[in-house]
């Protein structure tokens, strides 16, 4: 049965600190989806922040890997890295831009900074992908900062990384319903969203602070650092509670609501689909 809601807000249910740690070639990162606290909020499995000005913290990058099942969305906000793969695809991702990697039956890819010193700052999103589309033929998008639109409102500047807000329309293009925002919010000034009721939908704060409402109607504050996860309903609302504003991350996206079995980069629905994985890749299946 469909669940139905007025609209109502939704109130904020948890707070989610970041949890510090090394990936790749010895990245160091800030895990927020994905890590003990919070294993995956159905359909996002993983997301990480990568921000440092210390060359030694990214410089070894992301050597060749592979992943099936699932979708990476990689948002970079100052710096470059280089985008290869094993079916061909090669680009250069640089500030306000987006890479949009759909693995789907296998692929192999690798991530390295273009970069040898300066600020690096960006995001990987990992979406998961239903069974009906997890052996989907691998796709790739390229997406620089120009290609990507802008939403100007009273108060607030959006930048429109996948789905819509207003009149601006993100090109990208998306496996399911999917709303992924880069908001600067000037003080005082408030955000809302309407977000289907058969969503998830999460805020990381990036910069300054947020506050919502908990479904006691107690007025709570997300800083900077933390993801903020909300309950049932059909809107969101948050004001900005800084003297120079808030930056944050906005997703919303429709639940798959499907068995999650994971190992490493696959994400599968069964522990077959997983060992068939692994076999395949280790048989060179994937580098096809």
């Amino acid at each position: 049965m469909t669940e139905k809601h007025s609209n109502t807000v939704r109130p904020l249910t948890r707070i989610v600190d970041g949890i510090a740690v090394q990936d790749g070639a010895g990245v160091k990162l800030l895990r927020i989806i994905g890590n003990q606290e919070l294993p995956e909020l159905d359909p996002f499995l993983l997301l990480d922040q990568f921000k440092s000005e210390n060359r030694d913290d990214y410089v070894a990058g992301f050597p060749p890997h592979p992943h099936r099942g699932f979708e990476t969305v990689t948002y970079m906000k100052n710096g470059s890295f280089t985008h290869e793969d094993s079916h061909g695809n090669v680009g250069h991702l640089k500030s306000g831009g987006v890479q949009w990697m759909t693995a789907g039956r296998g692929i192999i890819h690798s991530e390295m900074p273009a970069m040898q010193e300066g600020l690096l700052w960006g995001y990987q999103l990992w979406v998961n992908l239903p069974a009906r589309l997890k052996m989907t033929e691998p796709a790739y998008q390229d997406l620089q900062a120009h290609d990507l639109p802008e939403h100007q409102e009273p108060g607030a500047r959006i930048r429109v990384l996948a789905g819509a807000r207003g009149v601006a329309t993100s090109p990208a293009r998306t496996n399911i319903a999917f709303q992924y925002l880069d908001i600067a919010l000037e003080d005082g000034h408030r955000f809302e969203q309407e977000t289907p009721a058969n969503h998830n939908v999460f805020v990381f704060v990036h910069s300054g602070q947020l506050q919502c409402t908990d479904a006691t109607g107690e007025l709570k504050t997300v800083t900077s650092g933390q993801l903020a996860l909300f309950g049932a309903g059909e809107r969101v609302s948050l004001a900005a509670a800084t003297p120079n504003g808030a930056g944050f991350l906005f997703a919303s996206a429709e639940r798959i609501e499907e068995p999650i079995v994971r190992y490493g980069p696959f994400v599968m629905n069964t522990e077959a689909e997983i060992h068939a994985a692994i076999r395949d890749y280790q048989m060179g299946v994937l580098h096809r």
